[in-house]
């Protein structure tokens, strides 16, 4: 069979506490999310997951079946513990009790994909060379968050740094997503299109930059732009895998920028109603732009 999207990243046990106290824990991670939101898109999508092979029985919920899975095999389960001090989610102090092993190329699967995607939680989930050698297979992109995010190992605690190989890696990116902040970080602006401009200088081809109300994309010659119209928030995790997993399955597929954008972002504003990965279809999204995104 051949493939439009591979995901490839670490599965994580999320503990995750609002504002007001209550505890769920519940499946996370880059991973689970854009590869949910891919397949709602319509796309066929495989997933390699690093995980604990003992942690097996978590995946009764991942949304594709038996057959586009493959287990890279870890010590542990990455287990992320996430605290909310705000109703929007937006306010947050997150912390990594565990962190599984580094993906190795020599892992990858070997099935037909157009697409891989590396959809990494923490610096260390990939090493460098792995982007070049699936260049070399395919399209690749990438949430910058797995090379950004830090890791303590004595307490957990998680914190950002730039990421100094930037600018030899970013020309290998077909697609790249980062949020406002970890565009900042990369970029030294807070202007989001000028941020997404110099990494499209650095050689990235598409970039988008989420944010809290909008999403944006910069393909080096024009800038689109589409709001986030979640009527609430409790769904607020996995918002930026969401958005980016819907969009590059509508890219691979064809979908023009324009079209990619306004599906996934309609797609993101209905599945932050709800905790948990999308588990809507493709048609719940397009009646969500009917009674929400008629201007568009």
């Amino acid at each position: 069979m051949n493939y439009d999207v591979m995901m490839i990243g670490p599965i994580a046990h999320d503990h995750n506490i609002d504002y007001q106290g209550d505890e769920v824990f519940e499946l996370g991670g880059a991973v689970y999310f854009s590869a949910a939101a891919a397949n709602a898109a319509n796309a066929k999508v495989y997933a390699a997951i690093k995980m604990a092979k003992q942690d097996e029985s978590i995946l009764e919920t991942f949304q594709l079946p038996g057959s586009s899975i493959s287990i890279l095999p870890s010590s542990v389960t990455t287990l992320m513990r996430n605290q909310y001090f705000t109703a929007d989610r937006e306010k947050r102090r997150a912390t990594s009790l565990a962190q599984s092993d580094q993906i190795l190329f020599e892992e990858i699967p070997k099935v037909n994909t157009t697409l891989y995607h590396l959809a990494g939680l923490l610096y260390h989930d990939f090493s460098n060379d792995i982007i070049v050698k699936l260049a070399e297979k395919g399209l690749v992109s990438a949430d910058i968050q797995g090379f950004l995010r830090h890791r303590n190992p004595l307490n957990g605690e998680m914190y950002f740094e730039d990421w100094e190989d930037k600018k030899k890696y970013f020309k290998y990116f077909n697609f790249l997503k980062t949020d406002a902040a970890e565009a900042e970080i990369l970029t030294g602006t807070s202007d989001r299109k000028e941020a997404a401009a110099i990494m499209y200088h650095w050689g990235a081809k598409e970039i988008m930059i989420s944010y809290n109300k909008e999403i944006l994309v910069f393909d080096g010659s024009d800038f689109y732009t589409c709001p986030i119209k979640a009527r609430n928030l409790s769904g607020r995790t996995g918002r930026g895998d969401t958005t980016f997993g819907a969009y590059i399955a509508k890219r691979v597929n064809g979908n023009s920028i324009k079209e990619s954008l306004l599906f996934s972002t309609a797609m993101v504003s209905l599945k932050m109603e709800t905790p948990g990965a999308f588990k809507g279809t493709s048609r719940d999204v397009e009646n969500y732009i009917k009674d929400f995104y008629s201007e568009f």
